[in-house]
């Protein structure tokens, strides 16, 4: 009898493990915090803490959402189907593209982080600051001798009764961004701010447009949110430096004239040229995007290419830190070096030159995504660069 109880009891527990999620399911938020808990069992105690930390981090930057449900919601469809390992390198991303200090290989570092609401009551909750204001100040940084200062670095400090900055640390408050002039808004960008120790936001002159900035002046705003309260701090009539600014394009119709006729013409003796390569493959895109840059159609080149790193098209073109510094360039090689039904990398090995007479050899490895039967540039990798 003992023995049946035991096999029974074997029989039970295997079912109870085998019920286990190892994958996150987003049927509907019932099932997704059940899995997320199911992974969660699965780590060491320290891991576990790292990977609360990575879902907070995929909220808050992750995904949009309007509340709290809406921002979960996003997540779980974000993250259907994924695995720890996966979660974490996903968390890394998102930190890295949106420059905040954490890293899922590092020691906890945001304190007691859940998602889904805190369960039980804590001792002290680390997001839970006493403050009575929010101060920012400014800095022109990146400084160069003719063009003068490229940025401003952009740093809220929490401040007590007597406007001194407060101590506290192992926090997780996410903090905004918003900048615009007249009341036009320009840039949003989110950070956590850990301590009052934050270095803040780096906010390039270049990414702001010109034209859409009124008497060469900004306004700032930051808004820090605690657990208990939302800090906001405005601070207007911020000058910028009109030389660094993003110019914005202007095509004259001569110009558009001009370079439809000549795009007719087909030189017998030149391999390719930009009219007669078709996108019909991941090789033929990445020479129709070169082709289209040596012959500074950056149109055309911006139109094959589906990069979120490039951003929009006037960071694309833009002259100063953009593919508008381009002048003219010379195709060694392209060769196709994987290729599925939805990916592709493509090598390119060639010479650009910009504007300034610069001349670089570059061997780059563009990475391709077929987008509804187009093959599109997704990402960019300069594997070496010399000078010439």
């Amino acid at each position: 009898m003992k023995k049946y109880f035991f096999l029974f009891s074997a029989i039970i527990f295997l079912m109870f493990t085998s019920c286990k999620k190892t994958a996150v399911d987003s049927t509907n938020l019932k099932t997704f915090q059940s899995s997320i808990n199911d992974l969660e069992s699965s780590l060491t105690t320290i891991r576990q803490i790292k990977f609360n930390e990575a879902l907070y981090i995929l909220k808050t930057f992750g995904v949009e959402g309007n509340d709290d449900i809406s921002k979960l919601k996003a997540l779980s469809k974000l993250l259907e189907g994924k695995k720890v390992p996966q979660i974490f390198a996903m968390a890394d991303k998102v930190a890295q593209d949106n420059n905040v200090e954490w890293k899922s290989s590092g020691p906890p570092s945001l304190g007691e982080m859940n998602i889904f609401g805190p369960e039980n009551a804590t001792e002290k909750d680390p997001n839970e600051i006493e403050a009575n204001s929010l101060s920012i100040t400014t800095t022109p940084i990146a400084i160069d001798s003719i063009l003068g200062a490229k940025a401003l670095q952009i740093v809220p400090r929490l401040l007590d009764n007597s406007g001194k900055p407060i101590s506290f640390k192992n926090a997780a408050l996410e903090t905004i961004l918003e900048v615009s002039s007249n009341g036009n808004k320009l840039l949003t960008s989110k950070n956590l701010m850990q301590n009052n120790n934050f270095k803040g936001f780096t906010l390039r002159f270049a990414s702001l447009p010109k034209n859409k900035i009124t008497d060469d002046k900004i306004e700032i705003k930051i808004t820090v949110k605690s657990s208990k309260k939302t800090y906001q701090m405005i601070k207007t009539g911020v000058p910028v430096n009109t030389k660094s600014l993003l110019e914005p394009t202007v095509i004259k119709p001569d110009s558009l004239q001009t370079a439809s006729q000549s795009s007719a013409i087909i030189d017998p003796n030149s391999a390719t040229t930009p009219s007669t390569v078709t996108a019909t493959n991941p090789k033929t895109t990445v020479q129709k995007f070169l082709n289209n840059l040596g012959s500074q159609n950056l149109k055309g080149a911006y139109e094959v290419s589906d990069n979120p790193n490039w951003g929009n098209f006037d960071q694309f073109s833009n002259p100063n830190s953009g593919f508008g510094a381009v002048k003219n360039l010379n195709v060694n090689s392209i060769s196709e070096k994987n290729k599925t039904d939805n990916n592709a990398s493509v090598n390119a090995n060639y010479s650009v030159t910009d504007k300034n007479g610069n001349t670089v050899a570059l061997d780059v490895t563009y990475g391709l995504k077929n987008i509804n039967g187009t093959w599109k540039i997704s990402s960019y990798k300069i594997n070496s660069s010399q000078k010439k």
